[in-house]
Protein backbone atom coordinates (compact mmCIF):
# COMPACT_ATOMS: atom_id res chain seq x y z
CA UNK A 1 0.00 0.00 0.00
CA UNK A 2 1.32 3.44 -0.95
CA UNK A 3 3.32 5.21 2.03
CA UNK A 4 2.96 1.78 4.42
CA UNK A 5 6.33 1.66 6.29
CA UNK A 6 9.36 -0.69 4.98
CA UNK A 7 10.77 -2.61 7.85
CA UNK A 8 14.34 -1.82 8.65
CA UNK A 9 16.14 -0.62 11.99
CA UNK A 10 15.34 -1.76 15.89
CA UNK A 11 11.95 -0.45 16.15
CA UNK A 12 10.44 -1.92 13.21
CA UNK A 13 6.84 -3.17 13.74
CA UNK A 14 6.78 0.01 16.14
CA UNK A 15 3.73 2.11 15.91
CA UNK A 16 3.75 5.63 16.90
CA UNK A 17 0.86 8.01 16.79
CA UNK A 18 1.81 11.54 18.05
CA UNK A 19 0.34 14.84 18.19
CA UNK A 20 2.43 17.90 18.77
CA UNK A 21 4.16 20.82 16.91
CA UNK A 22 7.77 21.83 17.03
CA UNK A 23 10.22 20.46 18.57
CA UNK A 24 10.38 18.70 22.11
CA UNK A 25 7.72 16.03 21.36
CA UNK A 26 8.29 15.61 17.93
CA UNK A 27 12.26 14.93 17.65
CA UNK A 28 11.38 12.22 19.76
CA UNK A 29 9.15 10.47 17.52
CA UNK A 30 11.45 11.90 14.75
CA UNK A 31 14.33 9.58 16.32
CA UNK A 32 11.76 6.63 16.45
CA UNK A 33 10.85 7.04 12.70
CA UNK A 34 14.77 7.00 11.66
CA UNK A 35 14.96 3.68 13.57
CA UNK A 36 12.39 2.11 11.82
CA UNK A 37 9.05 2.95 14.04
CA UNK A 38 5.85 3.64 11.89
CA UNK A 39 5.25 6.77 13.20
CA UNK A 40 1.73 8.74 12.30
CA UNK A 41 1.87 12.33 12.58
CA UNK A 42 -1.38 14.00 13.40
CA UNK A 43 -1.41 17.55 12.15
CA UNK A 44 -4.65 20.12 12.68
CA UNK A 45 -6.46 20.76 9.20
CA UNK A 46 -5.77 24.19 9.11
CA UNK A 47 -1.87 24.89 8.90
CA UNK A 48 -0.72 21.86 9.81
CA UNK A 49 2.49 21.66 12.28
CA UNK A 50 4.22 25.26 12.71
CA UNK A 51 7.62 23.66 11.84
CA UNK A 52 6.02 23.71 8.36
CA UNK A 53 7.11 27.61 8.41
CA UNK A 54 10.81 26.56 8.61
CA UNK A 55 12.81 26.69 5.19
CA UNK A 56 15.04 23.42 5.83
CA UNK A 57 15.32 21.78 9.32
CA UNK A 58 11.37 20.72 8.31
CA UNK A 59 12.86 18.21 5.88
CA UNK A 60 14.97 16.67 8.52
CA UNK A 61 12.74 16.74 11.87
CA UNK A 62 9.78 15.16 10.09
CA UNK A 63 11.58 12.59 7.27
CA UNK A 64 10.23 9.04 7.54
CA UNK A 65 6.92 10.32 8.91
CA UNK A 66 3.43 9.77 7.63
CA UNK A 67 1.00 12.60 7.82
CA UNK A 68 -2.64 12.71 9.06
CA UNK A 69 -4.60 15.74 8.99
CA UNK A 70 -7.66 15.71 11.62
CA UNK A 71 -9.51 17.72 14.60
CA UNK A 72 -9.22 14.92 17.51
CA UNK A 73 -11.31 17.28 19.68
CA UNK A 74 -15.05 16.46 18.12
CA UNK A 75 -16.61 13.42 18.85
CA UNK A 76 -15.68 12.44 15.40
CA UNK A 77 -12.61 13.38 15.53
CA UNK A 78 -12.25 11.72 18.94
CA UNK A 79 -13.41 8.16 17.51
CA UNK A 80 -10.97 8.51 15.00
CA UNK A 81 -8.20 9.04 17.37
CA UNK A 82 -9.33 5.85 19.09
CA UNK A 83 -9.25 3.66 15.82
CA UNK A 84 -5.62 5.04 15.37
CA UNK A 85 -4.19 4.26 18.64
CA UNK A 86 -6.00 0.55 18.68
CA UNK A 87 -2.71 -1.17 17.32
CA UNK A 88 -0.60 1.23 18.58
CA UNK A 89 2.13 0.81 20.45
CA UNK A 90 3.16 4.75 21.73
CA UNK A 91 1.09 7.83 21.69
CA UNK A 92 2.53 11.26 22.25
CA UNK A 93 0.81 14.52 22.75
CA UNK A 94 2.25 17.91 23.55
CA UNK A 95 -0.06 20.71 24.96
CA UNK A 96 -0.46 22.90 27.98
CA UNK A 97 -1.06 20.65 31.35
CA UNK A 98 -3.99 18.13 31.35
CA UNK A 99 -5.61 19.76 27.68
CA UNK A 100 -5.93 15.83 26.31
CA UNK A 101 -7.57 15.20 29.77
CA UNK A 102 -10.10 18.35 30.23
CA UNK A 103 -11.33 18.01 26.30
CA UNK A 104 -12.48 14.43 27.11
CA UNK A 105 -9.51 12.10 25.80
CA UNK A 106 -8.23 10.66 29.29
CA UNK A 107 -5.84 8.08 29.62
CA UNK A 108 -8.62 6.00 30.68
CA UNK A 109 -10.30 6.20 27.43
CA UNK A 110 -7.09 5.52 25.46
CA UNK A 111 -6.91 2.46 27.78
CA UNK A 112 -10.32 0.84 26.90
CA UNK A 113 -9.50 0.64 23.40
CA UNK A 114 -5.69 -0.45 23.84
CA UNK A 115 -4.71 -1.51 26.97
CA UNK A 116 -0.81 -2.07 26.79
CA UNK A 117 -0.75 1.91 25.11
CA UNK A 118 2.25 4.04 26.47
CA UNK A 119 0.37 7.44 26.51
CA UNK A 120 3.28 10.37 26.78
CA UNK A 121 1.97 13.88 28.17
CA UNK A 122 4.76 17.00 27.14
CA UNK A 123 4.06 20.04 28.65
CA UNK A 124 5.96 22.71 30.13
CA UNK A 125 5.22 22.35 33.47
CA UNK A 126 3.29 18.58 33.93
CA UNK A 127 -0.28 17.62 34.44
CA UNK A 128 -0.69 18.17 37.57
CA UNK A 129 0.50 21.40 40.11
CA UNK A 130 -0.25 24.63 40.70
CA UNK A 131 -2.93 25.38 38.54
CA UNK A 132 -1.54 28.57 37.40
CA UNK A 133 1.87 27.46 36.84
CA UNK A 134 0.53 24.13 35.03
CA UNK A 135 -1.88 25.55 32.21
CA UNK A 136 0.73 28.41 31.24
CA UNK A 137 2.09 28.64 27.77
CA UNK A 138 6.13 27.10 27.66
CA UNK A 139 9.05 27.22 25.26
CA UNK A 140 12.31 26.44 25.46
CA UNK A 141 13.46 29.52 26.79
CA UNK A 142 10.85 29.69 29.63
CA UNK A 143 11.10 26.41 31.05
CA UNK A 144 15.29 26.82 30.90
CA UNK A 145 14.28 30.18 32.96
CA UNK A 146 11.92 28.83 35.89
CA UNK A 147 13.88 25.39 36.02
CA UNK A 148 17.32 27.47 37.47
CA UNK A 149 19.06 25.65 34.28
CA UNK A 150 19.49 29.60 32.63
CA UNK A 151 20.27 31.25 35.40
CA UNK A 152 23.59 28.90 35.46
CA UNK A 153 24.65 29.64 31.97
CA UNK A 154 26.26 33.36 30.59
CA UNK A 155 27.98 36.16 32.47
CA UNK A 156 28.19 37.86 35.58
CA UNK A 157 26.01 40.86 34.51
CA UNK A 158 23.48 38.39 32.66
CA UNK A 159 22.16 34.91 32.28
CA UNK A 160 22.05 33.31 28.57
CA UNK A 161 20.16 30.73 27.51
CA UNK A 162 22.22 28.06 25.40
CA UNK A 163 20.66 27.22 21.98
CA UNK A 164 19.84 25.65 19.91
CA UNK A 165 16.77 24.85 22.17
CA UNK A 166 18.62 22.99 24.54
CA UNK A 167 14.98 22.63 26.91
CA UNK A 168 13.60 21.13 23.63
CA UNK A 169 16.16 18.74 22.42
CA UNK A 170 16.85 17.51 26.03
CA UNK A 171 13.42 16.93 26.66
CA UNK A 172 13.16 15.21 23.68
CA UNK A 173 15.33 12.53 24.60
CA UNK A 174 13.42 12.37 27.46
CA UNK A 175 10.26 11.48 25.95
CA UNK A 176 12.59 9.16 23.31
CA UNK A 177 13.89 7.24 26.40
CA UNK A 178 10.84 7.19 28.92
CA UNK A 179 8.56 5.96 25.84
CA UNK A 180 10.79 2.74 24.95
CA UNK A 181 11.41 1.72 28.38
CA UNK A 182 7.55 1.75 29.48
CA UNK A 183 6.98 -0.04 26.09
CA UNK A 184 9.39 -2.49 27.47
CA UNK A 185 7.35 -3.13 30.79
CA UNK A 186 4.09 -2.88 28.26
CA UNK A 187 5.28 -5.68 26.57
CA UNK A 188 6.13 -8.03 29.87
CA UNK A 189 3.10 -6.98 31.53
CA UNK A 190 0.40 -6.50 29.30
CA UNK A 191 -0.20 -3.35 31.00
CA UNK A 192 0.00 0.04 29.15
CA UNK A 193 1.71 3.32 30.91
CA UNK A 194 0.84 6.84 31.22
CA UNK A 195 4.24 9.42 31.26
CA UNK A 196 3.64 12.90 32.23
CA UNK A 197 6.85 14.98 30.53
CA UNK A 198 7.29 18.58 32.46
CA UNK A 199 10.13 20.42 30.47
CA UNK A 200 11.02 22.22 33.56
CA UNK A 201 11.81 18.83 35.20
CA UNK A 202 14.18 17.91 32.49
CA UNK A 203 15.91 20.57 32.84
CA UNK A 204 15.88 20.75 36.44
CA UNK A 205 17.68 17.09 35.99
CA UNK A 206 20.23 18.09 33.45
CA UNK A 207 21.08 21.15 35.27
CA UNK A 208 21.17 19.23 39.18
CA UNK A 209 25.14 18.82 38.90
CA UNK A 210 26.10 22.12 40.83
CA UNK A 211 22.27 22.46 42.04
CA UNK A 212 23.03 19.93 44.06
CA UNK A 213 26.14 21.70 46.31
CA UNK A 214 23.40 24.46 46.61
CA UNK A 215 21.16 22.08 48.13
CA UNK A 216 23.31 20.04 50.29
CA UNK A 217 26.06 22.60 51.31
CA UNK A 218 24.63 26.15 49.93
CA UNK A 219 27.49 26.70 47.35
CA UNK A 220 26.44 29.31 44.49
CA UNK A 221 28.97 29.54 42.01
CA UNK A 222 28.96 32.48 39.73
CA UNK A 223 28.38 32.21 35.90
CA UNK A 224 30.99 31.54 34.35
CA UNK A 225 30.79 32.85 31.14
CA UNK A 226 33.67 31.12 28.87
CA UNK A 227 35.26 29.54 31.42
CA UNK A 228 34.05 26.51 33.91
CA UNK A 229 32.80 27.32 36.91
CA UNK A 230 35.38 25.96 39.81
CA UNK A 231 38.13 24.40 37.70
CA UNK A 232 41.22 26.54 35.72
CA UNK A 233 42.37 25.11 32.58
CA UNK A 234 38.68 24.34 31.10
CA UNK A 235 36.62 26.73 29.14
CA UNK A 236 37.32 28.54 25.93
CA UNK A 237 40.08 29.97 24.66
CA UNK A 238 40.76 32.75 22.38
CA UNK A 239 44.09 31.50 19.89
CA UNK A 240 45.85 33.15 17.22
CA UNK A 241 43.30 32.02 14.65
CA UNK A 242 40.22 30.90 16.36
CA UNK A 243 39.36 29.54 19.86
CA UNK A 244 40.11 26.63 21.47
CA UNK A 245 38.21 24.21 23.74
CA UNK A 246 40.13 22.79 26.74
CA UNK A 247 39.37 20.48 29.56
CA UNK A 248 42.60 20.18 31.43
CA UNK A 249 42.50 16.96 33.98
CA UNK A 250 44.35 14.90 35.69
CA UNK A 251 47.93 14.69 37.26
CA UNK A 252 50.14 14.20 34.07
CA UNK A 253 47.98 16.83 32.02
CA UNK A 254 48.22 19.46 35.09
CA UNK A 255 51.77 18.85 34.76
CA UNK A 256 52.15 19.33 31.27
CA UNK A 257 50.35 22.66 31.06
CA UNK A 258 52.34 24.34 33.64
CA UNK A 259 55.50 23.45 32.05
CA UNK A 260 54.07 24.59 28.44
CA UNK A 261 52.65 28.04 30.25
CA UNK A 262 56.29 28.70 31.53
CA UNK A 263 54.59 27.87 35.21
CA UNK A 264 56.18 24.87 35.82
CA UNK A 265 57.72 26.16 38.79
CA UNK A 266 54.79 25.37 40.66
CA UNK A 267 54.73 21.62 39.93
CA UNK A 268 56.03 19.94 42.72
CA UNK A 269 55.51 22.84 46.03
CA UNK A 270 53.42 22.29 48.63
CA UNK A 271 50.77 24.63 46.96
CA UNK A 272 50.52 22.34 44.02
CA UNK A 273 51.87 18.89 44.73
CA UNK A 274 52.74 15.91 42.76
CA UNK A 275 49.72 14.01 42.58
CA UNK A 276 47.37 17.39 41.95
CA UNK A 277 44.35 15.71 39.39
CA UNK A 278 42.41 19.43 39.34
CA UNK A 279 43.57 23.24 39.47
CA UNK A 280 40.94 24.40 41.14
CA UNK A 281 39.91 28.41 40.70
CA UNK A 282 40.24 28.56 44.37
CA UNK A 283 43.96 27.47 44.14
CA UNK A 284 46.74 29.88 45.24
CA UNK A 285 47.47 30.32 42.29
CA UNK A 286 44.42 29.97 40.05
CA UNK A 287 44.47 33.51 38.34
CA UNK A 288 48.07 33.44 37.47
CA UNK A 289 47.43 30.19 35.88
CA UNK A 290 44.49 31.26 34.13
CA UNK A 291 46.09 34.60 32.89
CA UNK A 292 49.49 32.37 31.57
CA UNK A 293 47.33 30.12 29.70
CA UNK A 294 44.95 32.94 27.80
CA UNK A 295 48.62 34.78 26.91
CA UNK A 296 50.12 31.19 26.09
CA UNK A 297 46.37 30.62 23.98
CA UNK A 298 47.02 33.75 21.85
CA UNK A 299 50.21 32.88 20.70
CA UNK A 300 49.13 29.66 19.30
CA UNK A 301 47.56 28.23 16.12
CA UNK A 302 44.07 26.49 17.36
CA UNK A 303 44.45 23.18 15.60
CA UNK A 304 48.16 22.49 16.24
CA UNK A 305 47.45 23.16 20.20
CA UNK A 306 44.51 20.86 19.77
CA UNK A 307 47.21 18.53 18.39
CA UNK A 308 49.80 19.10 20.81
CA UNK A 309 47.16 18.93 24.04
CA UNK A 310 45.82 15.58 22.26
CA UNK A 311 49.09 14.15 22.29
CA UNK A 312 49.61 14.26 25.78
CA UNK A 313 45.87 13.26 27.20
CA UNK A 314 44.80 16.79 27.55
CA UNK A 315 41.14 17.20 25.83
CA UNK A 316 41.11 20.04 23.69
CA UNK A 317 39.46 20.61 20.22
CA UNK A 318 39.72 23.86 17.99
CA UNK A 319 36.31 25.53 17.78
CA UNK A 320 34.72 24.58 14.39
CA UNK A 321 32.76 26.95 12.10
CA UNK A 322 30.39 25.11 9.98
CA UNK A 323 32.32 25.36 6.64
CA UNK A 324 35.11 23.72 8.65
CA UNK A 325 32.77 21.19 10.33
CA UNK A 326 31.77 20.18 6.87
CA UNK A 327 35.54 19.96 5.88
CA UNK A 328 36.24 17.46 8.52
CA UNK A 329 37.21 13.84 7.01
CA UNK A 330 35.57 12.50 10.07
CA UNK A 331 32.09 13.15 9.57
CA UNK A 332 32.37 12.03 5.57
CA UNK A 333 34.07 8.58 7.14
CA UNK A 334 30.76 8.38 9.36
CA UNK A 335 28.28 9.72 7.39
CA UNK A 336 27.59 12.05 9.52
CA UNK A 337 26.32 14.84 6.72
CA UNK A 338 23.95 13.06 4.19
CA UNK A 339 21.86 14.12 1.52
CA UNK A 340 18.25 12.74 0.40
CA UNK A 341 15.66 14.61 -2.26
CA UNK A 342 12.03 16.03 -0.63
CA UNK A 343 8.80 15.98 -1.86
CA UNK A 344 9.73 17.93 -4.91
CA UNK A 345 12.61 16.23 -5.89
CA UNK A 346 15.11 18.59 -4.35
CA UNK A 347 17.73 18.03 -2.68
CA UNK A 348 18.65 18.65 0.57
CA UNK A 349 21.46 18.37 3.31
CA UNK A 350 21.62 17.52 6.85
CA UNK A 351 22.14 15.48 9.39
CA UNK A 352 22.30 11.53 9.46
CA UNK A 353 21.12 8.75 11.37
CA UNK A 354 22.54 8.20 14.96
CA UNK A 355 23.55 6.77 16.93
CA UNK A 356 24.84 3.44 14.64
CA UNK A 357 23.10 0.68 15.49
CA UNK A 358 25.27 -2.16 13.84
CA UNK A 359 22.70 -4.81 12.80
CA UNK A 360 20.08 -2.88 12.28
CA UNK A 361 21.09 0.33 11.37
CA UNK A 362 18.34 3.31 10.51
CA UNK A 363 17.65 5.14 7.35
CA UNK A 364 15.70 7.65 5.80
CA UNK A 365 12.65 5.68 3.81
CA UNK A 366 11.31 8.94 3.04
CA UNK A 367 11.10 12.75 3.11
CA UNK A 368 8.71 15.31 4.70
CA UNK A 369 5.25 14.48 3.87
CA UNK A 370 3.04 17.25 2.55
CA UNK A 371 0.09 17.96 4.98
CA UNK A 372 -2.36 15.28 5.16
CA UNK A 373 -0.63 13.15 2.54
CA UNK A 374 -1.29 10.11 4.24
CA UNK A 375 -4.64 10.84 5.73
CA UNK A 376 -6.44 8.30 3.33
CA UNK A 377 -3.59 5.32 3.59
CA UNK A 378 -3.75 5.90 7.36
CA UNK A 379 -7.24 5.51 7.33
CA UNK A 380 -7.89 2.85 5.00
CA UNK A 381 -5.57 0.77 7.53
CA UNK A 382 -7.41 1.00 9.95
CA UNK A 383 -10.42 -0.06 8.65
CA UNK A 384 -11.86 3.33 6.95
CA UNK A 385 -13.63 2.67 3.65
CA UNK A 386 -13.72 5.07 0.52
CA UNK A 387 -17.17 6.56 1.45
CA UNK A 388 -16.03 6.51 5.42
CA UNK A 389 -12.99 8.73 4.76
CA UNK A 390 -14.91 10.89 2.21
CA UNK A 391 -17.83 11.14 5.19
CA UNK A 392 -14.80 12.73 7.18
CA UNK A 393 -13.29 14.82 4.93
CA UNK A 394 -16.85 16.76 4.14
CA UNK A 395 -17.73 16.89 8.00
CA UNK A 396 -14.59 18.89 8.68
CA UNK A 397 -12.93 16.00 10.74
CA UNK A 398 -10.33 15.29 8.49
CA UNK A 399 -8.19 16.84 5.35
CA UNK A 400 -7.30 14.98 2.52
CA UNK A 401 -3.53 15.58 0.84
Amino acid sequence: MAGAVPEFGVLSGVKVVYSAVEIAAPTAAALMAEWGADVVWIENTRTGDSMRDTTWVKEMERRNQRSISMNPFTEEGRAVLLDLIADADIFIESSKGPTYARRGITDELLWERNPKLVIVHVSGFGQYGVPERVNRAAYDLTVQAYSGYLAQNGTEDQPMAPLPYVGDYFTSEMVTASALAALHKARATGEGESIDVAMYEVMLRVGAYYLMDYLNAGVRYPRPGARHPNLCGIGEYKCADGFIGLCVYGVPQNKYLLERIGLGHLWGTEEYPEDTAALWLDGPKAELIEQKLDEFCLTQNARELEDEFSAVGIAANAVLEFDQLLAEPHLAERDAIVSWENQQGDPVRGVGIFPKFTRHPGRIWRPMPDLGMDTDTVLTEAGYTPEQIAALAENGTIRRG
